[in-house]
């Protein structure tokens, strides 16, 4: 058995997930997963470097994840960042920071390439998919703040693209208004379709079995089309809705204002302001699928990247 710590820090969000590998069965077992929205890459797409108290956020809550991993006796971590610390002009500044949180563990912040993060997300994810006997091809979609990752395979991955295109994203750069106006809205379309079309040449939609969305914007829209009460894990993950019900759900999120949004029981307040342009991108995306690949169906994953960097390691 071995102890491993993965970190996942993407544009809105840090993650730390603390787990136990069983090489037997080739399985993690969780001891600790955790997540604490820091917003690494607000204001990056119009300034092009992290924010000071971003950056201190962030790595104020490296350095914790850091002493839990201590606490708990891991023997081998991975940090990988993603969207923000590649756009970010002084992501070296970052690099250092998360360099000196983790100098128990010789750990850096790997700063994947798109296609890494597909495949790592791709990972953590189909094992469970395989298990329940939903069907491959997958096309699994990694719906973050800053881009999105389509990966399409079933046993391995076949073809992955990464675009800049994401709920932190399209927030900042288009729907500024409370709640956003048609004409935001429209804008934003337009960038999503031309980055789903920049997807579409490298993963091919055509002969997908199973479409799979995983992520924080996914499952809190998921939650909305499952009407929880409280965020509940174990309800949204494999869970497989009609299409029609989450682009409803997608329609809804992005229709209310802030302070609606605010009233959800299961929504985290750190997705608030972000979440109605995490469901125009998911609705895009489904529609898309509708059209070219006959979905009728959506299934949410609860497990993702931070599930891969964790195999990754073990």
């Amino acid at each position: 058995m071995t102890r491993v710590g993965a970190v996942d820090c993407g544009t809105n969000s840090i993650r730390l997930l603390i787990a136990d590998f069983d090489p037997d069965r080739g399985v993690l077992s969780d001891l600790v997963r955790r997540m604490e929205i820091v917003r690494l890459g607000h204001g990056v797409d119009k300034t092009g470097v992290i924010a000071p108290e971003a950056m201190s956020r962030t790595l104020a809550q490296a350095r914790e994840y850091a002493a839990q991993c201590s606490e708990l006796g891991v023997e081998r971590v991975r940090f990988v960042a993603t969207s923000a610390s590649r756009d970010a002009g002084n992501a070296h500044e970052f690099v250092a920071g998360v360099r000196d949180a983790f100098a128990a563990f010789g750990v850096a912040p790997e700063v994947v390439t798109g296609h890494e993060e597909a495949s790592l997300s791709f990972r953590g994810a189909t094992g469970d998919l395989r298990a329940r006997g939903i069907p491959g091809p997958y096309l699994m979609v990694d719906l973050g703040g800053g881009s999105t990752e389509f990966v399409r395979g079933t046993d391995d991955v076949e073809h992955a693209r990464s675009v800049d295109v994401g709920c932190v994203r399209m927030t900042e750069r288009h729907l500024r208004s409370d709640p956003p106006t048609p004409g935001e809205i429209a804008a934003a379309v337009v960038d999503i379709e031309a980055a789903i079309d920049q997807a579409a040449q490298a993963v091919d939609f055509h002969g997908i079995s199973t479409l799979v969305g995983l992520a924080g914007s996914v499952t809190s829209i998921t939650a909305h089309a499952l009407r929880l009460a409280t965020y509940d894990p174990a309800r949204i993950h494999l869970s497989q809705l009609p299409a029609t019900q989450v682009i409803d759900a997608c329609s809804s999120l992005l229709s209310m204002t802030r302070a609606q949004r605010a009233a959800l029981p299961f929504l985290h307040e750190g997705r608030v302001d972000v979440i109605g342009a995490g469901g125009l991108v998911w609705r895009t995306i489904i529609a898309r699928l509708q059209r070219e690949a006959g979905i009728t169906e959506v299934v949410t994953s609860e497990h993702d990247i931070l599930d891969g960097i964790a195999l990754s390691i073990a």
